[in-house]
């Protein structure tokens, strides 16, 4: 099949490339010429395990890429629109970008099309594209039946999530548009996943409640956390307790720093503000954004607290981005931890294993970290971010960061001070260590009995 995907993100890329891994023919589109070229000479925008390998193989036999609109719509029958929808400064989402596509399809539309909204939009928006569209294309006869196809992808398992998918969901008014989506998700769902056939509302929601209830699990526990540090009882205890009840599982049942990324944060905010438009008030949506933003001080906190003055203290930061195996630094707890840390006097040693550059762009537009004597480093090792330090802060839990040797730690540090934002370390090994450590939630020394690790 003839697919076209417009915009060359992190969904439209990793779509477009599984799409022609499976036999179709695709070309994505990208207004941004530069992109373009990166994608032709094989160099990837986007950091995404597998990504890059997956593109090269099917480059320039089953995948190509374009700058022009005009050749993707006269020569693909069906077109996923996978832009973004940033945030407005109310919470909503800005559909500018969907409704500049839909307008474009519209005015070179040559036959009837299947458009598909891949991108995050919330519910009426396949409507207001299709009223885009049949504008565009005045009184030529074509038809046009626009589907909501929401994704489903985890940064750094993106390529494993589209392929081998939980669920496809897919919101459609007509059979003929229900038939084509059936045939080009044919080929991943081989192992009984379902495709799930709904209406198209219903399929634009289903997107943002997702989204919406991961992160309240995420809050949750997070607030739990905060209240195990108070009372004395060990938040990782806790969470096997709740978490071996089968109606309740493992996942997103971990404490932290806050989530962050491309989709909760702004997924939670649409929701509440597509809510508000319907004079409906989500409270546990409002709760659970709420927690998540003071969740984000909770570490900062700590080392303010420790230090009682950071003025000529420096501080090591391992991992930027908002979790491992990917660049993405939207909303990352980081730059919450590094922003307060900064202000309140403090050099700052950063290392990430792939979003120094990211992280960079976007704290350099928080704080104005080049006019103060470079009190902000970055690092390419981890070790060496260390030297000098008088305490190490962990962000995000790369791999990397579980087995360090801590003897060199030690020895790099001026003090063996570690605030661990992810509890990727064993409180009982840190004090055997003798390192001042702290955690989310848990005592500094585990106590006797401890339950087996699940």
């Amino acid at each position: 099949m003839k697919i076209g995907v417009v915009g060359t993100g992190y969904v439209g890329l990793v779509a477009g490339a599984c799409l022609a891994d499976t036999g179709h023919d695709v070309v994505c589109q990208d207004i941004n010429p530069d992109k373009i070229k990166q994608l032709e000479n094989g160099e990837i925008p986007i950091y995404e395990p597998g990504l890059k390998d997956l593109v090269a193989r099917n480059h320039k036999r089953r995948l190509n890429f374009t700058t022009s609109i005009k050749d993707l719509v006269e020569n693909t029958k069906v077109i996923f629109i996978a832009v973004g929808t940033p945030q407005d400064e109310d919470g909503s989402a800005d559909l500018s970008h969907v409704l500049a596509v839909a307008k474009d399809i519209g005015r070179y539309m040559n036959e009837d099309k299947v458009v598909v909204d891949k991108s995050t939009v919330p519910v009426g928006t396949a409507k207001l594209v299709e009223k885009a569209i049949n504008s565009a294309k005045g009184d030529r006869s074509f038809k046009v039946s626009v589907v909501s196809n929401p994704e489903f992808l985890k940064e750094g398992a993106a390529i494993q999530d589209f392929m081998v998918p939980d669920r496809v969901v897919v919101g459609v008014d007509d059979k003929e548009a229900e038939k084509v989506m059936q045939e080009i998700y044919a080929p991943f769902v081989r192992t009984n996943h379902p495709i799930l056939v709904m209406d198209v509302a219903s399929a634009e929601l289903t997107k943002y409640a997702a989204n919406a209830m991961l992160a309240a699990r995420i809050s949750f526990m997070n607030e739990l956390s905060n209240l195990c540090q108070v009372t004395g009882a060990d938040i990782e205890q806790v969470r096997k307790g709740i978490g071996t009840d089968s109606r309740i599982g493992m996942s997103f049942l971990f404490p932290g720093i806050g989530y962050g990324g491309s989709c909760f944060p702004k997924d939670v905010q649409a929701l509440i503000r597509s809510a508000k438009d319907y004079d409906i008030e989500l409270s546990i949506a409002n709760a659970t954004e709420l927690a998540n933003e003071r969740q984000k001080k909770i570490l900062s906190t700590q080392v303010k607290n420790y230090f009682k003055d950071l003025k000529g203290k420096k501080i090591a930061i391992w991992g930027l981005a908002f979790k491992p195996k990917t660049d993405d630094t939207r909303e990352a707890p980081a730059l919450e931890i590094v922003k307060d840390l900064y202000v309140a006097g403090a050099s700052l040693n950063l290392y990430d294993p792939v979003a120094n550059h990211t992280f960079k762009e976007r704290l350099d537009k928080l704080v104005n970290c080049e006019a103060n004597d470079n009190r902000v480093q970055y690092f390419s090792d981890n070790m060496k971010a260390l030297e000098g330090c008088d305490a190490l802060v962990v962000c995000t839990e790369w791999n990397e960061f579980r087995k360090p040797d801590f003897g060199e730690m030690k020895s790099l540090l001026r003090a063996p001070v570690v605030f661990d934002g992810r509890n990727i370390y064993s409180p009982a090994e840190m004090s055997s260590l003798k390192f001042n450590y702290f955690s989310i939630g848990r005592n500094a020394v585990m106590s006797a009995g401890t339950i087996s690790s699940i």
